[in-house]
């Protein structure tokens, strides 16, 4: 491979498209520019309306810890899981909690000040900075080493199609929110080409056939298996979506009635296909970091598959008296637990392309929150529970802190990424620097 520079020198050698550089982008046996480097992912989710403590956080800190039943879902990752208590969204100015606390959870900064009026006597805007997850994609993509082809990937599952400061996390400079795509039939046509319409769409794969074969010959077996296994989760996901099972999936306001069972019901199947979407994505190396956002701040989704029938923020607003409402609310947040764990199993049973171990080992999984507790609005114990292994921080521990600005958890997962910064946000919340313990 020495005579090719780059892939695409190498598919002009061969006689193939450019349409086939998907499936070549992270071949070990080229030994092209990024496919040595150690490969870090980070991902982070976003689950509305706080959690209920006495059902979430453990009792224990450090390595013997009791995961309760929002978090039992975890326990086969026991060991890859770090949760993080004590941390919180200190920023404050315009808007009310819920606002900021969508606005500010990865930007560390405040809202403009705007025309989106929420429950407090100030309105707001959008934030004032970019967030994380686009800090650290900018420095890997400025990179040789880690850049990739999309850099980062916005996945959502049943956002509101209106723009406003509850709906937007992602930002990709002051004022400059970036939107989710929660349809999966969007996403796939984002990875793996353009089609007119759903009902019209020709294989992708028709085409690249011959392309194929000719890559084969000149890679290893192990990359040959892996062109194989791309090419046929590529077949599955354009099967099921021709089917027609995506069909009518795409943006909805959960509270809104018409058409809201049909499409409030297929939420469990939307988050599986974005996230075996996301998995496909991180093997063909698209890209490294991405974010997978569950309805928005003030999401009021029905979850009637875990027995709950009311709205999710309609639920969050009752009193801790309340029970019932407490079990529901323990459930949903299990429910979400679940999506985490699911995302940590496809990519612990996902061999690392060209490296040990699995894409999990690389990989850091953010779970995270607008609020710390839906009926009290608190911006403090803003829940952070991490899994997998991409930044080596030390794993299998509940830790406790107090009341520590969530701006230096922010600058601990761009220095895990490699990004060397030493503040985020407002500099305000960040003079203590990195937040420790976590390596």
């Amino acid at each position: 491979m020495a005579q090719y520079r780059n892939r695409r020198e190498f598919l002009h050698g061969l006689g193939a498209s450019v349409a086939a550089l998907p499936f070549v982008l992270n071949l070990p046996s080229l030994g092209f520019a990024n496919s040595r480097a150690r490969k870090q992912r980070l991902v982070i989710i976003f689950s509305p309306n706080g959690v209920i403590p006495k059902t979430f956080w453990p009792d224990e800190e450090g390595a013997n810890f009791t995961l309760k039943e929002s978090l039992k879902p975890l326990e086969p990752f026991r060991k890859q899981t770090l949760i993080l208590r004590g941390l919180c969204d200190k920023v404050r100015g315009d808007g009310d909690n819920h606002m900021r606390g969508m606005g500010c959870l990865l930007t560390g900064i405040e809202l403009f000040p705007g025309n989106i009026q929420g429950g407090s006597d100030t309105p707001a805007g959008w934030a004032k900075g970019i967030s994380i997850d686009q800090e650290i994609k900018n420095h890997l993509q400025a990179r040789a080493d880690s850049r990739t082809r999309f850099g980062s990937l916005e996945f959502g599952v049943m956002v509101p199609e209106r723009a406003d400061t509850w709906s937007r996390m992602v930002y990709a400079g002051a004022n400059k929110p970036i939107a989710p795509i929660d349809d999966p039939y969007q996403m796939f046509r984002k990875l793996y080409g353009q089609a007119k319409d759903q009902e019209a769409l020709k294989s992708i794969l028709d085409d690249l056939k011959d392309d194929l074969k000719r890559i084969g010959a000149h890679v290893s077996s192990d990359d040959r298996r892996l062109i194989e296994e791309h090419a046929s989760f590529v077949r599955e996901m354009e099967q099921e979506l021709k089917s027609g099972q995506g069909q009518g999936i795409g943006h909805a306001i959960p509270e809104i009635e018409p058409g809201l069972k049909h499409q409030n019901a297929d939420m469990p199947k939307l988050s599986r296909m974005q996230i075996d979407l996301m998995v496909s994505g991180f093997a063909a190396d698209f890209s490294r970091v991405a974010t997978l956002q569950y309805t928005n701040s003030v999401g009021g989704a029905r979850m009637r598959w875990v027995g709950v029938e009311e709205g999710h923020h309609e639920l969050s607003h009752n009193p801790d008296s309340d029970e019932k409402s407490q079990d529901k609310l323990t459930r949903i947040n299990k429910w979400f637990c679940e999506q985490l764990a699911y995302l940590a199993k496809r990519l612990a049973e996902t061999p690392e392309p060209g490296g040990g171990g699995s894409l999990l080992d690389n990989t850091l999984i953010v779970w995270t929150n607008e609020l710390g507790k839906g009926n009290s609005h608190t911006l403090n114990d803003i829940p952070f529970v991490l899994v997998g292994g991409g930044l080596d921080f030390k794993m299998g521990r509940s830790l406790k802190y107090k009341h520590v600005a969530h701006n230096r958890l922010l600058i601990a997962l761009a220095n895990g990424m490699g990004c060397p910064i030493q503040e985020f946000g407002n500099p305000r919340y960040c003079d203590d620097g990195v937040l420790t313990g976590l390596v």
